[in-house]
């Protein structure tokens, strides 16, 4: 995709869509989509052009689309257990900023991660000790379970940032990437 000079949402409006979709979520009982075949036909033909990134945790209780309120084709999500970041998800998140043009990453961590949780009480065994490396780096010696948590989403953001496409674009798009922390009890968002 030719993005020209900018992103169709620059970050400042993606964040801002992001932010007031929580909002929206945190007060509201119930939320509407729009799965009609009139919308399906519609990204079927035009494609999809999301506003954000979202690298969020396989949690069943973290539904981004719900969190920030957003519908088809809003956001470009990418899941996997402690939302840590290894090639894949790297590529992943390189084809949505470069090829798609969303100009905002979001990377979201969450309260009672299972998978901090396990690194914290040292359990890994069989392949879940990858991603517990990768969360130990992350957080080194801490205990708290919040800024495990929180040390983890910054180091997410790093590995991404350290990406010469990221780099690129956060120059001439000016992408951002950020990070933020789910309360799966109050259902908030807090961007840093």
């Amino acid at each position: 995709m030719d993005k020209g000079n900018h992103y169709e949402y620059s970050a400042e409006v993606a964040l801002e869509r992001l932010k007031e979709g929580n909002r929206k979520y945190v007060t509201e009982s119930f939320a509407t989509l729009d799965i009609s075949r009139a919308i399906l036909k519609r990204f079927r033909d035009y494609g999809q052009h999301p506003y954000a990134i979202v690298i969020t945790c396989s949690d069943s209780r973290v539904i981004p689309e719900m969190i920030f309120h957003a519908g088809i084709g809003d956001l470009f999500v990418i899941r996997l257990a402690g939302n840590v970041i290894d090639d894949h998800q790297l590529g992943s998140i390189e084809y949505a900023a470069d090829h798609l043009g969303t100009g905002l990453v979001a990377v979201l961590g969450h309260t009672h991660c299972g998978a901090i949780d396990a690194v914290l009480q040292g359990h890994s065994g069989e392949y879940i000790r990858y991603i517990a490396e990768d969360i130990q780096e992350a957080i080194g010696d801490e205990k708290d379970p919040y800024t495990a948590c929180r040390k983890n989403v910054e180091h997410c953001c790093k590995t991404i940032e350290r990406s010469i496409v990221i780099q690129k674009d956060e120059q001439k798009y000016g992408l951002r990437v950020v990070g933020a922390i789910y309360d799966i009890e109050t259902g908030e968002v807090v961007f840093y």
